[in-house]
């Protein structure tokens, strides 16, 4: 029996792209659903997968008669795998008007370099995460703050009802440390395995490689090397610092967050959610929850997400802010279940700070209660991507 689709929120903005540019590129986590996606909106088109070796060859032997024969459009998957079909299509589609290309990638860094050198004013360019909360809730609409998290966000784990595990552990062992050792040379696998057991126990806070090269055993440079191809696969990201007028005052190392949190779930060894909700690093990953859900809705808008934290040296400190134009937005998140008034406190901070600039802010936690306190709105860590605005 086929799995049911479930409708992702990026779906308004694929089709609102898709009647501007004759190319729509797809990037995102592998396994996040680009696939399912591309090809449940544009089932018009013929789809041909790069990482299937027999139709890489085939196109890439004669690139040239594989747009002539499909010069209204095509789902070309995993396109870093021939980035040199790029410049075909920017013919293709200079020659066809009427044509839609949907293109779809898993390493952003190096395949959008070359998409936007060769396809520069011909595509949309979007991100695709794995689900969101809201997405889930339309079939599991229940689930707590720790399963979510130990449950991760991965479409197969949802629609078709894996074991988050082992999921987990094969997606690690696949993909993971596959494109590492596609995009560097690592020649004791066991070390990039304990860096990374290392990177998910430090979530949510601040990135040092130099302690991390301390504890592996390896250079700061590879330490940096390495944290780059997380970046690059969609594994890991740095949330930089908020820089202003005052920034020297403000601390200037990033900190360090998961795209899904089933995968440091798996890396910390935790197997139920009970164990989510015994972990000492219990805030952090529900922190990482919240923030996902807001740059998933800047990446399903369309947006480039402008997210930041701030802390300065007085120890002050807003787990994220978002910058609309001139204005910004401080969100603060608690993994508590019940609300006390001193979670506003660095909330009354920031606007002392920025009375001009903040007209709104959110402390987000674990309870049912929602809320206002003059110009704080409390809301359910589920409710944050629909609260949010974005104008």
């Amino acid at each position: 029996m086929p799995n049911k689709y479930i409708p992702r929120l990026i779906t308004e903005e694929v089709l609102a792209s898709a009647k501007e540019y004759p190319i729509i590129t797809i990037s995102g986590p592998r396994q996040s659903g680009k696939t399912t996606l591309a090809k449940h909106l544009f089932k018009q088109l013929p789809y041909y997968n790069l990482e299937s070796p027999d139709t890489l060859d085939l196109i890439t032997s004669d690139p040239r008669a594989f747009f002539r024969q499909n010069p209204k459009g095509a789902i070309i998957d995993e396109i870093q795998r021939a980035p040199e079909l790029l410049s075909y299509l920017q013919v293709t589609v200079d020659e066809n008007k009427n044509c839609l290309f949907v293109i779809t990638g898993s390493n952003q860094f190096s395949m959008l370099e070359k998409v936007s050198q060769s396809l520069a004013g011909r595509t949309a360019i979007l991100k695709l995460l794995p689900f969101c909360i809201e997405e889930i809730s339309s079939i599991s609409p229940d689930l707590s703050a720790d399963e979510l998290i130990f449950k991760g966000m991965m479409p197969s784990v949802h629609a078709e009802k894996r074991q988050p595990t082992r999921t987990y552990r094969n997606y690690y062992e696949t993909y993971v440390e596959r494109d590492v050792r596609k995009l560097i040379n690592i020649k004791d696998i066991s070390l990039f395995r304990k860096f990374m057991k290392l990177c998910a126990g430090r979530t949510g806070q601040i990135f040092n490689a130099s302690h991390l090269a301390n504890e592996t055993g390896v250079a700061v440079n590879t330490i940096k090397s390495w944290i780059a191809v997380l970046e690059t696969s969609f594994i890991a990201y740095l949330l930089s610092p908020w820089y202003d007028n005052i920034n020297k005052r403000l601390v200037k190392s990033p900190k360090l967050y998961f795209y899904d949190m089933g995968l440091v779930s798996y890396l910390l060894g935790l197997k139920s959610p009970e164990h989510v909700q015994r972990d000492p690093l219990r805030g952090g990953l529900f922190e990482n929850l919240v923030i996902n859900e807001i740059i998933k809705k800047h990446f399903n808008s369309g947006l480039d997400a402008e997210v930041f934290f701030y802390r300065d040296k007085h120890g002050n400190e807003i787990d994220t802010l978002l910058k609309t134009g001139y204005d910004i937005i401080p969100i603060e998140i608690k993994s508590a279940e019940t609300y006390h008034r001193e979670f506003l406190k660095n909330l009354q901070h920031i606007q002392k700070v920025y009375p001009k600039r903040i007209h709104q802010s959110f402390l987000v936690y674990g309870g049912s209660e929602e809320l206002r306190a003059d110009n704080t709105c409390i809301v359910n860590f589920k409710n944050i991507y629909r609260e949010i605005e974005l104008s």
